[in-house]
């Protein structure tokens, strides 16, 4: 691919725009996307136009964002030519990291191979999965690097995601045995005990964003499979009492509602071989009035051990639809301080 300067109007001072030139225009489709709406992304993102001419792409607008479009196209365009495809996630990810996002494949059988450089790529059965900002980043670096991790911040930040998605890669290759799954069971602000069946199926609404993320992950039938021979369990916090977790990936989700107790109790499960994953928005606790959350207190207590990561998000880093930032925003500011 060529990367040039062209002049947009003779007339009146030259303005240098940034002219891209691709090859393969198979692959220029596929940048471009259907009706241009790649193109209209970055366009409306960064207030640049971008203009196709047959094989090329002309870039105009202000320096930065226009070098940044550049930039972004380019990477794009690599992307595709490595045979892997183009979607809004992708965008995105370009968009919040940069020269970072550039993937970079871990070596067969080394998983911190992939923190060498580039980007982290989550393997799964069905797909792979990419952080889209510098905190997912570091986070998944954590879950990889830490026998315990904790992820703490809003909702729509990729914290139960990611932290899944490392799960099914370190079990799919052989890291640990088994994944276990677990939530308080705390009702947000709704009573759910009166809905009919058995246990699992009271349980069962609860744990569903567990489900949800394991689904993206793995065919259906061998997670079936998984979970009826019980090396994917899913289960309330408190079916945990008197386990050890050996050589397992275990996630706590929603942490926040989990008691001071409660979390200790999660926390010395921790067995030979395991890595364990704490979950958690600390502006988004259930439980009832005058009882302090366990998030709380682990993150106070454990903050100054060496081997405990603590990895943090803020709206910056929704990944969700745009306007979810703009809500944890709006939401912080009138947070009166602590």
């Amino acid at each position: 691919m060529a990367i040039g300067a062209i002049e947009t109007s003779p007339d009146t001072t030259p303005q240098s725009d940034i002219l891209l030139e691709f090859p393969d225009n198979r692959l220029l489709i596929d940048l471009c996307g259907e009706y241009d709406r790649n193109l209209a992304d970055i366009e409306q993102k960064l207030g640049v136009q971008i203009v196709r001419r047959g094989n090329q792409l002309a870039v105009m607008g202000e320096e930065g964002p226009r070098e940044q479009a550049a930039t972004v196209l380019s990477a794009l365009y690599d992307r595709l030519e490595a045979g892997r495809s183009v979607e809004s996630g992708d965008i995105d990810r370009e968009l919040r990291m940069g020269a970072s996002a550039s993937p970079q494949t871990p070596a067969p059988g080394d998983q911190l191979e992939m923190f060498k450089g580039g980007n982290v790529e989550i393997k799964t059965r069905k797909k792979l999965v990419e952080p889209r900002t510098d905190a997912q980043k570091a986070y998944v670096q954590s879950l990889f690097k830490k026998e315990l991790a904790f992820g703490i911040g809003p909702a729509g930040t990729g914290k139960t995601y990611l932290a899944v998605a490392v799960g099914v890669s370190m079990f799919i290759t052989g890291h640990v045995d088994k994944i276990i799954l677990s939530r308080p069971a705390v009702e947000a602000g709704e009573k759910l005990g009166y809905l009919p069946g058995d246990m699992k199926d009271k349980v069962d609404p609860y744990m569903q964003p567990l489900y949800d993320a394991l689904d993206d992950f793995l065919p259906s039938k061998q997670l079936a499979k998984l979970m009826e021979e019980k090396r994917i369990e899913i289960a309330p916090l408190a079916f945990m009492r008197g386990r050890t977790l050996s050589n397992a990936f275990v996630v706590l989700d929603e942490a926040q509602n989990a008691t001071t107790m409660q979390m200790k109790m999660f926390l010395t499960r921790l067995g030979e071989g395991s890595r364990m994953v704490i979950t958690g928005d600390r502006s988004q606790v259930d439980l009832p009035r005058g009882v302090t959350s366990g998030l709380a207190d682990a993150e106070r207590l454990l903050k100054t051990i060496p081997k405990v990561g603590f990895n943090y998000f803020t709206a910056r880093d929704v990944v969700r639809h745009p306007l979810v930032a703009a809500i944890i925003e709006a939401y912080d500011a009138d947070t009166p301080p602590a």
